[in-house]
C-alpha cells in the first residue's frame, strides 16, 4: 500500500492485510493517522530495559534509555534509534504538527515536539497502541 503521501516503504501489504493483523484500534491510530486516548496505554508507565518497536512490522523504534515522563499521557522519547522513524508536516486538526511514521512500513506513530528534555529538545510523543514493548533479556 503506498501511503496517503505517496510514499513507498520497504514493507508494504494491502489494506485487507493490515486490517487482519491489526486490533481495530492499532488499525485506527498505525493505517488511518489516528490517535489513541491520553493516559490509555500501558506502555506510559514501562520502566524496563528494552525496545519500543513498531506495532504493524515490529522494527526497533526507541530503547528504553531515551525514555521519558512527559506528563502528557502518551509514551514519550527524546531520541529514537537512527534510521527508524521519518517525519513529514501534518496540517490536519487546524495545526501544524510534525507527523512521524515507521520508516519501514510507514505506520503513523505519533508526532515530535520541540519540547523534550536535552541532549535533544525533541519529545517524541507516541501512541502506545502503535508500539511493542520487547524487555531486554538478562
Amino acid at each position: 500500500m503506498t501511503s496517503p503521501q505517496g510514499e513507498h516503504f520497504p514493507v508494504e501489504k494491502p489494506d485487507e492485510e493490515w486490517r487482519r493483523e491489526l486490533t481495530p484500534e492499532a488499525y485506527r491510530v498505525l493505517r488511518a493517522h489516528g490517535t489513541e486516548g491520553a493516559g490509555s496505554s500501558p506502555l506510559n508507565e514501562e520502566k524496563r530495559a528494552g525496545a519500543f518497536r513498531c506495532g504493524g512490522c515490529g522494527q526497533r523504534l526507541f530503547g528504553s534509555d531515551t525514555k521519558f515522563d512527559s506528563g502528557t499521557g502518551w509514551p514519550s522519547f527524546f531520541r529514537p534509534l537512527p534510521g527508524a522513524v521519518a517525519t513529514r508536516e501534518d496540517r490536519n486538526l487546524f495545526m501544524r504538527r510534525t507527523e512521524v511514521h515507521c520508516s519501514r512500513c510507514g505506520s503513523h506513530l505519533g508526532h515530535v515536539f520541540p519540547d523534550g528534555p536535552e541532549p535533544t529538545g525533541e519529545r517524541y510523543c507516541m501512541n502506545g497502541v502503535a508500539l511493542r514493548f520487547e524487555p531486554l533479556e538478562r
